[in-house]
């Protein structure tokens, strides 16, 4: 089957999310779609799949223009998706997740046979293993993305849209779910990958279309080069792969033992983990999202409460005081989220800027602020750090995701401190704001600071950290060097020791 779109507008008040995009996929033809996040390649793929209208534009499919207004038109006319974010009830089985909205019953009680039957059928066609009667909590987040795609299968998807669909996955399950996709298309189905991910694009796409800012930008095939590809995402040259200067390790600047963080309810969501990190060097936590590196970064700046062990900064003990002392004993924090964590929406760029400082000389004196030390602060740091605004003064609500970045790292990064924790530094950046950051990192590095790097991409674990710490249920179960190889670290955060 094939799907064609022309003309497709959306927007949301003056943002203009999908600005007339022609685009088509062919049967049995694998096409990515390419872009930096916020680009519109998600908002174009709701409207595709019922979950939001355009304002104006056609969907056609084999041809013929058609009416999509629910998920339910969706799937009549042979259209299925599979979220960024898996749509399925945790405490529920496989069974019950798939036939939820299709539900069959007799005499008034649900009917799972018929269910299970084709679910089999689907699993072994495609070598799935999956148990039909096991909970959805139970599972690894591998075996869930299977569980959407089967049931996208269930209901006939002849076009299958995969939304960022390795965001969460290890590279090992990464590689599985390629190899799906081919098969996939080799039965005739086609597919709609929605990706920020140079590799796996070149790795499995037949065409790939880019799309900048709303618009399509260009379309390519798998043979255009990493470079050419990132070009066409953001519009300019950029530098892929960060460069490291040689190594000048340090003291000991962070000393972590027996660190074990507990929920309200007991949980122990960090067991026992220890950590030393030395000024001049990188120490990443690799892991798939969800095995305590939130836990870890809030712990180090005490916003923790639950919390045993011990953490030393420069041999001083900072465990149990509060998040100022741990700041001003030259701690540096970007968070994982910088909207709910980092900034304060209402407040002006100029005063988040200042959030760390702000009863500090020489930002304040007496209790006063003192605002013409407040704006020639943020003149400097808005051009050091390239933050793209109009004002000072505009509320940093406005600011792009990048550009709301930049201000968390120009305002944590312009402080003297030790210590620099970022936790998921480039998630939702383009490509060149991702390179912007790590030339940041490096130069902390590189200036003999101890840097704890907490992400889950793993390419660029590899290229910025000196060593590499796998986090795995709440332990770390190796520190390794950085030359160990991309399959030991995804068996790793598998588990796999």
């Amino acid at each position: 089957m094939s799907l064609e779109l022309k003309g497709v507008t959306k927007k949301f008040g003056t943002l203009i999310a999908n600005d007339s995009i022609d685009l088509s996929v062919a049967n049995g033809e694998i096409l990515a779609i390419l872009g930096e996040n916020g680009a519109g390649k998600s908002t174009l793929m709701n409207i595709v799949y019922g979950l939001q209208e355009a304002d104006s534009g056609k969907i056609l499919i084999d041809g013929n223009e058609v009416v999509i207004n629910s998920p339910a038109d969706a799937l009549k006319h042979g259209i299925g998706m599979v979220h960024q974010h898996f749509m399925l009830v945790p405490v529920f089985t496989v069974a019950e997740n798939i036939v939820l909205g299709h539900e069959v019953s007799k005499r008034g009680k649900l009917t799972l046979d018929q269910a299970k039957v084709r679910i089999k059928e689907i699993a072994d066609e495609f070598k799935f293993e999956i148990d039909p009667d096991a909970l959805i909590e139970n599972l690894p987040v591998g075996i869930q993305q299977r569980i959407e795609i089967i049931r996208a299968l269930m209901y006939d998807a002849k076009v299958l849209i995969l939304d960022e669909p390795t965001a969460v996955l290890t590279p090992q399950e990464t590689d599985e779910l390629l190899a799906i996709m081919r098969s996939l298309k080799s039965k005739g189905t086609s597919i709609i990958f929605i990706t920020h991910k140079l590799r796996e694009v070149k790795a499995v796409a037949d065409r790939i279309t880019v799309i900048r800012r709303g618009k399509v930008v260009g379309t390519t095939g798998p043979t255009a080069t990493q470079e050419e590809l990132a070009t066409l995402m953001v519009g300019h040259n950029v530098v892929l792969t960060p460069t490291k200067s040689d190594q000048r390790l340090g003291q000991k600047v962070l000393e972590v033992r027996n660190l074990t963080v507990f929920d309200s309810s007991g949980r122990k969501l960090l067991n026992n983990l220890s950590l030393d990190i030395n000024a001049g060097e990188i120490l990443a936590i690799a892991g798939v999202q969800g095995n305590g590196q939130s836990e870890l970064a809030r712990a180090l700046i005490n916003l923790e409460e639950h919390v045993t062990g011990s953490i030393k900064l420069n041999s001083v003990e900072i465990l149990g005081r509060s998040v100022n002392d741990a700041l001003q004993a030259g701690i540096a924090y970007v968070p994982e989220s910088r909207e709910l964590d980092g900034l304060i929406g209402s407040f002006s760029i100029a005063e988040n800027l200042i959030l760390d400082t702000h009863d500090l000389a020489p930002t304040s004196k007496l209790g006063q602020l003192d605002r013409k030390r407040i704006e020639e602060n943020a003149r400097k740091l808005i051009k050091e750090f390239d933050v793209r605004t109009q004002s000072i003064f505009d509320n940093v609500s406005s600011l792009s995701g990048g550009n709301k970045q930049k201000v968390v790292l120009a305002r944590e990064l312009s402080r003297s401190v030790q210590l620099v924790i970022v936790s998921q530094p480039t998630r939702g950046l383009d490509v060149g704001s991702i390179e912007f950051v790590h030339e940041r990192l490096l130069q902390e590095r590189n200036a003999g600071k101890a840097v704890l790097l907490i992400s889950s991409e793993l390419d660029e674990v590899i290229g910025l950290s000196d060593r590499i710490a796998v986090l795995y249920r709440g332990e770390i179960l190796d520190i390794v060097e950085n030359n160990t190889t991309r399959e030991k670290l995804g068996l790793m955060m598998a588990g796999v020791k």
